[in-house]
């Protein structure tokens, strides 16, 4: 298991440190990546001034997102668990396969 360690990230010029694994580095970069987009085409379209404002209206954008990903019958968490299971089952297989030969 990984020890968490902070991770300097850049989200619409404002510098935050934020606390993960190793193995959640590339994740939380492409979140930190995905939200700076967002806020920043919130900010662009001159509707919205200050960043507090901006970054509410981007949580909420990203939540009605998921809400509706979700609503259309699709829990992308959900899926993701259960691909890493069977990814899980489908590596046991071929280890003990392997042990055969």
């Amino acid at each position: 298991m990984n020890d968490s360690r902070g991770v300097d990230v850049n989200i619409m010029g404002r510098e935050f440190t934020v606390a993960c694994s190793d193995d959640e580095r590339e994740d939380l970069i492409g979140a930190v990546n995905y939200l700076d987009k967002k806020m920043r085409a919130i900010r662009d379209t001159g509707k919205v001034i200050g960043v507090e404002r901006i970054a509410i209206m981007a949580a909420l954008n990203l939540a009605h997102e998921l809400l509706t990903t979700r609503s259309d019958g699709v829990d992308i968490g959900d899926m993701k668990r259960r691909i890493n299971h069977m990814q899980e089952r489908i590596d046991e297989a071929v280890n003990e396969q392997d042990k055969l030969f």
